[in-house]
């Protein structure tokens, strides 16, 4: 069989799924995509990188929108008044991250990937999380917060990433379904948790890494 692999990584704001995700890169000598995909989308559509950098996994919904817009793949043409609307936006990401899984093996963070590439055999989907006083000292070590401001940015993101997930796939984001390996990062460590995933890759796809 074929030897190209995608991983997507789905992640608690905090959980260090980002960092796991880097660590594979590394490891496995593959690319690592995540705010990328914004900059590659703005390219290959030519709407403003702002508008994308705006939506980055977050819905903004009037009160008349429906609760959910379920992603179909399909583009909006530029002479289309919505060609630079939300769901627009988020097809062109979508579009960018069948591309890259047609291509090459790479790890995918966030941007509900798990789901626009469902269909496909070559995918481990993951999802990384640690309990909150663990994201907590890990945002600390990286943003100037005390403890509650902490755990508000982390709540905050965390309801961003699960209103996006919900909007676009009609799934909920931690739904321990919608994934093939779930890892608790405050107890086996970054190092550990990539490990993990790299075994469960070889395992599910019955490849040598």
């Amino acid at each position: 069989m074929s030897e190209k692999y995608v991983i997507t990584i789905a992640r608690g704001y905090g959980s260090g799924g980002r960092t796991i995700g880097k660590l594979l890169s590394e490891n496995l000598g593959i690319p690592f995509y995540d705010r990328e995909i914004i900059y590659m989308a703005s390219e290959d559509s030519g709407i403003n990188l702002e508008l994308f950098g705006k939506l980055d996994e977050r819905v903004h919904k009037g009160i008349f929108d429906p609760p959910t817009k379920k992603y179909t793949g399909k583009l909006i043409p530029p002479e289309s008044s919505d060609f630079v609307s939300d769901e627009n936006l988020f097809n062109y990401q979508a579009k960018i991250i069948k591309e890259l899984a047609d291509r090459e093996s790479c790890i995918i963070v966030g941007r509900c990937a798990d789901y626009v590439l469902r269909d496909r055999t070559d995918v481990a989907r993951v999802f990384v999380w640690a309990p909150m006083e663990n994201c907590i000292k890990n945002v600390m070590a990286l943003e100037p917060l005390n403890e509650k401001e902490a755990e508000r940015e982390i709540r905050k993101i965390d309801r961003y990433r699960r209103e996006y997930y919900r909007y676009y796939t009609g799934k909920e984001w931690d739904d321990y379904t919608n994934y093939e390996l779930c890892l608790n990062s405050a107890l086996l460590g970054f190092d550990k948790c990539a490990e993990c995933i790299k075994s469960f890759v070889e395992i599910k796809l019955d490849i040598k890494l």
